[in-house]
């Protein structure tokens, strides 16, 4: 663009037209800086500007000519691109929000180690185990810390191991054990789940992930959602490691 550039040097209106991008008039009579890129719109009114004020004697060449019409070209391009993009952006958070809408009264399991029991529910659960373990326990706990039932696991390899549990019976694995709850009714409300076993010679508490009820969901900042769960609280969206039922 040194054809350009030596125009708007040369040439009063083309520097006034310039300095006109790069500076705006306040209300008080003053200057303020104004926004650095020039868009497609002051591109070609600059390009005109050139071609009404060139000298006859010295008229711009066509090579130059059409090096300025693909810049101009590309100017747009990327305009649009930015246009269609933000469209994208709009459509694609609002998606997400009515995909994420849908989960409201289904059930996520995340990492946890309390959740809330439903009236005539179950608790799903997930123990996460990098080594394995013998005399592994399940204890359950209510909300005032008292144990409610301590659960014989047996021995177990390293991996993740599924559970299902309903306040009188414990399913390890797609397994039912062969164990009852002593207690004659375990009411619904909020339950602690700690898993713990000998590893090694030592004792060693593993990671639990527990199911909760999503009662509503929220679209924070930077579109973030965070789902708000039964028993649990609030977590992000991204800590779901399950959708159950």
């Amino acid at each position: 663009m040194s054809t350009v550039n030596s125009s708007i040097q040369d040439n009063p209106y083309l520097s006034g037209l310039i300095q006109g991008n790069g500076t705006q008039a306040t209300q008080s009579g003053g200057t303020k800086e104004a926004d650095n890129e020039l868009g497609k719109d002051a591109f070609l009114e600059l390009m005109v500007a050139q071609l009404k004020n060139q000298s006859p004697l010295n008229p711009t060449e066509n090579g130059e000519f059409v090096a300025q019409l693909a810049q101009f070209s590309s100017v747009e391009s990327l305009d649009n691109l930015n246009t269609s993009f933000d469209t994208f952006q709009s459509n694609f958070q609002s998606n997400q929000a009515l995909q994420a809408s849908s989960l409201v009264g289904r059930y996520v399991t995340v990492p946890a180690s309390e959740t809330q029991l439903p009236p005539n529910g179950v608790v799903s659960g997930v123990v996460k185990m990098q080594n394995a373990a013998s005399d592994v326990f399940l204890t359950v706990s209510n909300e005032a810390g008292a144990t409610v039932d301590q659960i014989p696991l047996g021995s177990l390899p390293a991996g993740e191991h599924n559970f299902r549990w309903d306040g009188k019976q414990l399913e390890l694995n797609g397994q039912l054990l062969d164990w009852q709850s002593e207690n004659e009714t375990v009411n619904p409300g909020e339950y602690s789940f700690r898993v713990a076993g000998s590893s090694g010679g030592n004792s060693e508490q593993f990671d639990t992930s527990l199911s909760a009820q999503v009662s509503s969901v929220t679209m924070g900042a930077n579109s973030q959602l965070t789902l708000n769960l039964k028993g649990m609280g609030s977590v992000g969206f991204d800590q779901v490691e399950q959708f159950n039922y």
